[in-house]
């Protein structure tokens, strides 16, 4: 019992003492996913249910269900929020909820995100309950901490929480998160007015149901201002997805950095990819050649970089529909280098 924290010696209850710590800055992201039926998903992202705006809603409660945390989980202490965000992906059965909670402090903000993302789904398991009463709000859980005397932790890839003995079970288990890891997608939006509620942004959700109907497992849209973009391409990089685009911040405004924070995380450009996009883009309108979007791969994860604008969203969809199991095909280490 001593190595739990909020257990004293004698095995009683207690709240930890967090006085003689240092106020740093803490960030936590938490997921879960509400697992529903193929109809459902459909629904939600057609904001056709009977208590419609579902995802504007599930958010709104998932923010306020971690400001409230101190009130619903007895130990937890009193946190001072400096940002909540809620987030919502979608697979052919099931919605993804993610939360980043932030704050500076002297304890962390693990059950503040963790409760976000729960109060998030069971705020969905109500607004879908009349099509589908049978949904299930599942694997709530942490996935990256920061701040405070251990720094950075995160949840190991492929950890095997209930992992079984048999070879051949874990076998199947292994193939089944390479071909989760094969199509998984993260959409990232650089507009410094959509992060801060001023403007709607109209790409970033175009390019989600776009991958979703290709059989990807998206998360997104992250929506960073122009001057963060770096930090969120990290956080779109951060469990190594298949697949990443982004849109925005890839013109010639002295605030437009999204170029510069990818190649700084480039391994190997993709140039013909960039160049395809541009090309596409200035046939129908000549100020698509001031783009400076640019492609390649961090480690496996392919990176591009679309405008922000629908047009030049349809048109890197156009270009990259085509290519886009082949190429992530030949970074996995397969696909046809005959082909031309």
């Amino acid at each position: 019992m001593s190595g739990l924290s909020h257990v004293d010696g004698e095995g009683r209850a207690r709240m930890v003492d967090v006085s003689a710590k240092a106020d740093t800055t803490r960030v936590a992201v938490a997921a879960g996913e509400l697992r529903t039926t193929a109809e459902v998903v459909a629904l939600v992202r057609a904001d056709d249910l009977p208590k419609a705006d579902v995802l504007s809603t599930a958010r709104i409660a998932g923010i306020a269900g971690a400001k409230k945390t101190s009130e619903l989980i007895p130990l937890c202490h009193q946190l001072a929020l400096s940002s909540v965000k809620v987030e919502f992906g979608f697979t052919d059965t099931a919605i993804t909820i993610e939360a980043t909670a932030k704050t500076k402090g002297p304890t962390g903000v693990e059950m503040e995100a963790l409760t976000a993302v729960a109060v998030a789904g069971l705020t969905l398991h109500d607004m879908v309950k009349a099509v589908d009463p049978a949904a299930e709000l599942t694997g709530v859980r942490l996935l990256t901490k920061e701040g405070g005397k251990h720094g950075h932790w995160q949840r190991p890839a492929r950890e095997q929480e209930h992992s079984a003995s048999p070879a051949t079970e874990s076998a199947v288990a292994e193939a089944d998160q390479a071909a989760d890891d094969a199509r998984s997608a993260v959409v990232l939006v650089a507009s410094t007015g959509a992060a801060a509620g001023t403007r709607v942004d109209t790409t970033g959700p175009v390019l989600t149901e776009w991958l979703a109907g290709l059989g990807f497992s998206v998360r997104g849209p992250l929506v960073y201002p122009d001057a963060e973009i770096a930090a969120g391409l990290a956080d779109a990089l951060r469990f190594a997805p298949a697949l990443v685009i982004s849109t925005g911040g890839t013109g010639a405004s002295p605030t437009d950095a999204t170029p510069e924070a990818t190649l700084a995380a480039l391994d190997r450009e993709l140039p013909g990819v960039a160049e395809a996009i541009r090309q596409r883009g200035t046939a129908k309108f000549p100020l698509a050649a001031l783009s400076r979007g640019v492609a390649g791969l961090a480690g496996r994860t392919v990176v591009v970089n679309l405008p922000g604008s629908p047009g030049g969203v349809k048109d890197g969809i156009a270009v990259l529909e085509p290519l886009l199991d082949h190429l992530l095909a030949q970074v996995a280490g397969g696909g046809n280098h005959d082909d031309n």
